[in-house]
């Protein structure tokens, strides 16, 4: 591992003084209302005609759902980077910094599952989880995936989830316990994108141009992954909608990939400092709708 010792002790400090526990800062018993899941302007149909069909109750009812699946995501891709990470510490000394950060990293991952997963279970009546050819493609990534691909990969899902869970953190229409798990999450992860903003930097200080290219597209590739797999089609079926009007009009609205684009603005530009916003990437950038 690079020198990233300075990075590493500041994180631990700060994790030792700002590291939340979900399980005694969330009152799980609590009714959790009929508040929305996530911003409504967040919601995949939001801005297209069939949103204008929606009561208010079925609006919420969506978002909910649609909480649950962005959720089960994060749960899917914390798995595959906690095990990228284990892979990457395996052989460095457990007295450094880098190797007891890399732990602590852990340790968050390991609780923002356990409460994503039972805030879901309060919020809707039903399990999401990534489709089959992703869960497999994402079995491959977390097997051949080392340094700045792996760690750009893990700050692309940080980021894209990040700037929607500050907005839903502040929205008082959303439910009190979605606001409580995305503040904590917010104030974990801003410690992981710190780390895997410099632990990319420093892979690729050496990398060659071949390296760079490929690392960029099989970034932008796993983005796509993640992004395509947030809002499951059984979220449409669950809220009680037509799922096949539902799934187009969702895959064409504009709305929704503006908010994604100006989410990303600042990822865009890291990748871009850096040198994995190749033309390859960035037509995959644009196909998600991430650029």
């Amino acid at each position: 591992m690079h020198d990233t010792d300075e990075t590493a002790r500041r994180l631990l400090a700060s994790a030792a003084q700002l590291s939340r526990d979900p399980e005694t800062e969330i009152d799980w018993d609590a009714p959790v209302g009929d508040g929305y899941g996530l911003s409504p302007e967040w919601s995949t149909l939001y801005g297209t005609p069939y949103w204008g069909e929606l009561s208010e109750s079925q609006r919420r009812e969506l978002t909910r759902h649609e909480a649950a699946s962005v959720a089960s995501t994060g749960i899917w891709f914390e798995l595959i980077l906690q095990q990228l990470i284990l892979r990457d510490v395996y052989d460095v000394s457990p007295a450094t910094p880098e190797f007891q950060w890399a732990l602590t990293e852990i340790a968050d991952e390991c609780r923002h599952s356990i409460m994503f997963a039972k805030a879901s279970g309060r919020l809707v009546d039903a399990r999401y989880r990534p489709g089959l050819l992703a869960r497999e493609l994402g079995r491959g990534f977390k097997t051949i995936a080392t340094g700045a691909t792996a760690y750009a990969a893990i700050l692309v899902a940080e980021e894209v989830l990040d700037v929607m869970q500050r907005d839903w953190m502040r929205d008082r229409r959303v439910a009190p316990l979605v606001r409580t798990v995305n503040h904590i999450h917010v104030v974990e992860e801003s410690r992981h994108m710190v780390f895997a903003r410099e632990e990319t930097r420093a892979r690729l200080v050496d990398a060659g141009r071949t390296h760079r290219w490929t690392s960029a597209l099989v970034i932008a590739l796993a983005a796509d992954m993640i992004v395509g797999s947030m809002v499951s089609p059984e979220v449409y079926r669950n809220a009680g909608l037509d799922v096949g009007k539902a799934v187009r009009l969702a895959r064409g609205n504009e709305h929704h990939r503006s908010l994604l684009r100006s989410s990303c603005a600042n990822l865009m530009d890291f990748l871009g400092e850096v040198g994995l916003l190749t033309p390859a990437a960035r037509r995959v950038y644009r196909r998600t709708g991430l650029l």
